[in-house]
């Protein structure tokens, strides 16, 4: 018996993975004339649409709303089914996109197998995301336990859920479920959201407290164990011989890249456990292929990363411009109640880096009247990072601290002085007038306590007629 000869298909850029990122350099490079070929194994709009940022976000908006699960649930598939078009196949190829759904596997330096096509391309692009980390727990692999991808096949509401990892997507389900009337214990082998500003989570972790989150952290998990294969009896024992019974467990300890299916050996892609090993501008061993998202080695792993990193792979690949990925400017969000927000460095970071150089300046909530009117005058706070009167890191933590990190974003970005923002003017009353208040309060000293400046204004106002 022969085997079926494979479709040769030539292309100017191939790109495997139709998450955030894949999906952003299909569409930039097709749009300016190239020929590409996307390839997507699973379902289009990756995890992001499918079985993360979307659904988790949903799932929050309906427990504030006080729906019941099958209505946070209904609405969690609305918003997917809402969004996919976009996402969607047929777009894509109305784009100009060859679009093939299969796995793909590298075949050469140069050249990509995926079902009946064989892929010959200038260069590729490997954007397959990650998937969820399951640490090596005695017992945890005989548990029926759930993660961010099996979650929402949920039938009802667990009536306790124990949750491993406290980093982002523990936090937020944690809160979700327990809007949604779950019982929820939360276990974190360390410190809750280990990379935020302590201080921050400090707050943020008495609001889940107050909200009945049962927080165990700094200790492991030593076993797991469930008396049948099938939701209902969990149980979580800890380093300290202490007990955690409830009837669903959703593991929450991080992502791992989605490579192992490649074959990156036969095309000369060197990684490690961390993903694709790449240099300043997004390119791996081979100089052919690059890689962007969950699957680059040491990156962060944020949608938002993945689009940033699109952009600048499609202006290097359409134009042969040299463009280099810096992340420095980059925000990230947990989408909490209150929310917690971040750009640049954190506290601690800065007094790392910048010693006695370093200015902080902290506003409450409380001090903003927007908030005030809105019930919430003691929800949180803004910490700002200044060297020479330039931001280099904020810290936000409190209602729409997303949106407001926003700011700080373009103005790390684009290198604004605080001058430009506390010259900003905002409508009153909003929250955004924390940006303009907290640069303010950096500014004001050099003009309100400048000895120089009373005598000029002394002067000017004995000759003012």
């Amino acid at each position: 018996m022969t085997a079926t000869a494979l479709t040769e298909v030539k292309t100017d850029i191939c790109v495997i993975g139709a998450g955030s990122g894949g999906l952003s350099v299909a569409s930039g490079a097709a749009q300016m004339g190239a020929r590409v070929v996307l390839i997507e194994g699973g379902e289009m709009g990756g995890d992001c649409l499918n079985v993360g940022c979307v659904p988790s976000k949903a799932l929050l908006a309906g427990a504030r709303a006080g729906m019941s699960f099958e209505q946070a649930m209904s609405h969690v598939r609305a918003t997917i089914a809402r969004i996919a078009p976009h996402d969607s196949q047929t777009r894509f190829e109305g784009l100009g996109c060859h679009v093939i759904r299969a796995k793909a596997r590298f075949a050469g330096p140069s050249v990509v197998e995926a079902g009946p096509h064989r892929i010959r391309a200038r260069r590729f692009v490997i954007a397959t995301g990650s998937r969820p980390f399951v640490p090596p727990v005695p017992g945890l692999s005989e548990a029926p336990y759930l993660t961010n991808e099996t979650l929402w096949s949920l039938p009802h509401c667990p009536s306790h859920l124990v949750i491993l990892g406290g980093g982002p997507i523990g936090v937020e389900m944690a809160q979700a479920f327990r809007g949604l009337g779950a019982e929820v214990t939360l276990i974190e082998a360390r410190r809750l959201l280990g990379r935020e500003d302590p201080e921050a989570v400090a707050y943020l972790r008495d609001r889940l407290q107050e909200r009945g989150v049962a927080l165990r952290e700094g200790v492991q998990v030593t076993q797991v164990s469930a008396e049948a294969r099938e939701a209902g009896d969990i149980t979580v024992t800890l380093e300290d011989g202490s007990e955690v019974m409830g009837s669903h467990l959703l593991v929450a300890t991080g992502r791992q890249p989605t490579l192992e299916a490649l074959n990156l050996s036969s095309a000369g892609v060197e990684a490690d456990a961390g993903g694709v090993r790449v240099d300043t501008h997004l390119r791996s061993t081979n100089r052919r292929v690059y890689a962007i998202g969950d699957v680059v080695s040491g990156g962060a792993r944020f949608t938002h990363v993945a689009g940033a990193q699109a952009s600048m792979i499609v202006r290097a690949l359409m134009f042969g411009l040299p463009a280099r990925f810096r992340g420095n400017h980059i925000p990230h969000v947990t989408y909490t109640d209150p929310e917690l927000a971040q750009v640049g460095l954190t506290e601690a970071e800065a007094r790392d880096k910048y010693g006695n150089r370093l200015r902080v300046e902290k506003l409450s909530y409380q001090d903003n009247d927007r908030a005030v009117a809105m019930g919430q005058g003691a929800a949180g706070f803004i910490k700002l990072m200044v060297v020479k009167g330039r931001p280099v890191g904020v810290t936000l933590v409190g209602p729409q601290a997303g949106e407001l990190i926003a700011t700080w974003a373009l103005a790390l970005s684009a290198g604004l002085p605080l001058r430009k923002i506390a010259g900003m003017v905002a409508p009153y009353p909003t929250l955004a007038e924390l940006n303009k208040r907290v640069a303010g309060a950096y500014l004001s000293p050099q003009l309100f306590d400048n000895v120089w400046i009373k005598r000029v204004v002394r002067g000017v106002q004995k000759w003012l007629p």
